[in-house]
């Protein structure tokens, strides 16, 4: 499975929700969070083809100061 395919998903789910909803505020929220999903679904797929490489930074070195 596609790395957004589960937000994808549930974004189809929120939007037969919102089709279902008589409600006009909470079908007007379920259509936002649907939209927040989609976004969501693609920021994975542009984090799924970046790799990170994180290195640990190098002590500063040692100047022959004295501890306090």
């Amino acid at each position: 499975m596609a790395a957004g395919d589960q937000y994808r998903i549930r974004a189809a789910e929120l939007y037969a929700a919102a089709k279902r909803e008589r409600n006009p505020i909470i079908r007007r929220e379920c259509e936002n969070l649907a939209l927040a999903y989609l976004r969501l679904a693609d920021q994975a797929e542009r984090n799924s083809t970046t790799d990170i490489v994180y290195e640990t930074p190098q002590p500063p070195p040692d100047r022959g100061e004295e501890p306090r």
